[in-house]
């Protein structure tokens, strides 16, 4: 069962994170707007409070947390209850899947991206976003993860972990871009380079092969 309680007890310190940092926030989706393909129906797995999915016009989420889902609601997002490695959604129904800052935090994290490819059409892409473990900020994240509200449980992958992950699911065709350089959230520089191992935000976009 994902872990959600920080999630319900921490809803708006959590939301308000995007506004206290919302530099690196704008730089995030400047990553993944760089790789996102035409869609006509997304959907973001673990769409949180809506901060991705709403202003990259993706209109319906997946959420296991009921606080978080009322607030994405709020933000113009139908939410679907339920978590990422056991979806309610039948094969084939998105052409996207946006799996932002999420990846860390699901219990099977391989099953996941599973129910991702099941759920995704032929030809449709999946987009995930996450920290890299491998940067000077995901080294940082897992040195104080048990002082950390919300990353206590989580997982960090790197970018070639994250990347054999998607192949390993049968994904094609990848592509990754990096952003934010530097040692911490108040010393970052912004800027898309291609691939990974440098910047501490990474969006990666892979394909379901044609049937």
């Amino acid at each position: 069962m994902a872990n959600i309680e920080p999630f319900e007890k921490l809803t708006d310190h959590y939301d308000h994170w995007f506004e206290e940092h919302s530099k690196v926030y704008a730089e995030e989706l400047k990553a993944i707007r760089d790789v996102l393909p035409p869609f006509e129906n997304g959907i973001e797995i673990g769409v949180g409070t809506g901060r991705f999915a709403a202003p990259l016009g993706i209109k319906t989420g997946l959420e296991p947390s009921k606080k978080m889902a009322k607030i994405a609601r709020d933000r113009g997002i139908e939410v679907i209850e339920g978590i990422a490695e056991a979806m309610p959604l039948p094969d084939n129904s998105y052409d996207l899947a946006l799996f932002v800052t999420t990846i860390c935090f699901v219990d099977d994290a391989e099953r996941a991206l599973e129910e991702i490819y099941r759920i995704l059409r032929p030809g449709g892409h999946i987009v995930v976003g996450f920290v890299d473990k491998n940067t000077p900020l995901g080294r940082f994240y897992q040195k104080h993860k048990e002082q950390s509200r919300f990353y206590k449980t989580a997982h960090f992958f790197s970018g070639a972990e994250v990347m054999e992950l998607l192949k390993k699911t049968g994904f094609v065709d990848c592509k990754a871009v990096q952003t934010l350089f530097g040692p911490d959230l108040d010393h970052m520089k912004g800027g898309i380079r291609d691939g990974f191992g440098e910047g501490a935000f990474v969006a990666m976009r892979c394909r379901k092969p044609n049937a």
